[in-house]
Formats: structure tokens, C-alpha cells, sequence
């Protein structure tokens, strides 16, 4: 009787360990494709900021060239390149 018990006893506790088994490994899978979905999801938005960052770098190249900078200091400032009579030269 009481090795029959024991048995019994086995039998429950090797099936609660499949069932835990199992749902661990469901759980396991459900979380590895949530985290690459979300993996997928950051590279899209990495992407896109590479492409922003770029896009951002031509502009400030475009905004700073000289002769934008020159125009800019002309026509809005009012401001002359010196003549050479108007320059001095300060000795160190």
C-alpha cells in the first residue's frame, strides 16, 4: 500500500514537473519573439535616425560654407571686404 502511494506521489510530482516544463518553454518562445519584434522595431527606428542624422549633417554643411557666410555678411550686415590702406599690421 504504502509503495503504491509512493508511486502515486512520483507520478504527480513528475507530472507537475512536465506541465512547469512546459509552460517554461511556451514562456521562453512567447518572450524570445517579443524581444526580437522589439529588436526589429529599435533597428527600423535606428535606421531612420541614421538617415535624419545625414540628412541634418548636409544641411549644417550647407548652412556654413563660405559663400553663404560672405552673402550673408554683405547683403544683411552691410560689411566690405578692407582696403589695404584701411588694414594694420600689429607687431608681436
Amino acid at each position: 500500500m504504502t509503495s503504491r502511494r509512493q508511486q502515486w506521489f512520483i507520478n504527480c510530482v513528475l507530472w507537475v514537473a512536465i506541465l512547469s516544463s512546459a509552460i517554461g518553454a511556451v514562456y521562453s518562445r512567447h518572450e524570445a519573439r517579443r524581444l526580437f519584434h522589439e529588436l526589429q522595431l529599435l533597428n527600423k527606428q535606428r535606421d531612420e535616425l541614421d538617415v535624419q542624422w545625414g540628412r541634418l549633417q548636409i544641411e549644417q554643411s550647407t548652412w556654413a560654407t563660405h559663400g553663404r557666410i560672405e552673402k550673408i555678411a554683405r547683403d544683411d550686415l552691410d560689411m566690405t571686404i578692407p582696403s589695404s590702406d584701411e588694414l594694420m599690421v600689429v607687431q608681436p
